[in-house]
């Protein structure tokens, strides 16, 4: 089996943590985590981000879909859709879709929202929508995991989230963390029996 790719874009850090706790959940599976991410979007016409990131995992490229036995995406919420940055990565993933590279693959989604109403529930479904297309088999939370009924902050069936306050300093916790490890956990278990199959 491949690994496991955990692609994100995260501005203020929130994001960033549910994805790091994503790739412990498929780990603790015996799978490998395959961490990624995406440059800032950029409003001007010309290249704003060096190839390779200061700090943090490298930046993924289209050509990881094919290595991929899984795909975990992750973005903030913005106004209760995906990032721009991740928008753009994705629209730029048309020969990968061509080729039917994730197609019959599973994939889970992740968010994290300023407000505990902040569209996250929106963002997960409208980040469902390019993998459908990419012939993806979405992985959701089942209500076994006890801590989706028992949340009051982040974590929904459709996927890991995160509040993360107003200012977005607010870190991830022990429940949500929690979620995104399961989510992990659950969405390399689904690969393994898929590629057994």
């Amino acid at each position: 089996m491949g690994p496991v790719l955990v692609l994100y874009s995260s501005r203020d850090g929130g994001v960033a943590e549910l994805a790091n706790a994503v790739a412990r959940g498929v780990e603790s599976s015996g799978a490998e985590a395959m961490l990624r991410t995406v440059p800032r979007a950029s409003a001007v016409c010309e290249a704003v981000e060096d190839e390779i990131p200061d700090a943090g995992p490298p930046y993924a490229r289209p050509e990881d879909f094919h290595l991929c036995s899984a795909l975990a995406l992750g973005s903030p919420s913005y106004f209760g859709n995906i990032s721009a940055s991740l928008k753009l990565f994705l629209e730029r993933t048309t020969p990968q879709w061509l080729s039917g590279a994730l197609c019959g693959k599973p994939a889970s989604v992740f968010t994290a929202s300023g407000s505990l109403h902040g569209g996250q529930e929106s963002t997960l479904l409208s980040m469902m929508v390019p993998l459908l297309h990419h012939g993806m088999v979405i992985v959701g939370l089942p209500y076994s995991e006890t801590g989706l009924g028992t949340t009051t902050t982040g974590g929904t069936p459709y996927g890991a989230s995160h509040v993360s306050g107003a200012g977005g300093d607010r870190p991830v916790d022990e429940t949500e963390r929690q979620l995104a490890m399961a989510l992990g956990r659950r969405l390399a278990e689904t690969a393994r029996r898929l590629s057994a199959a």
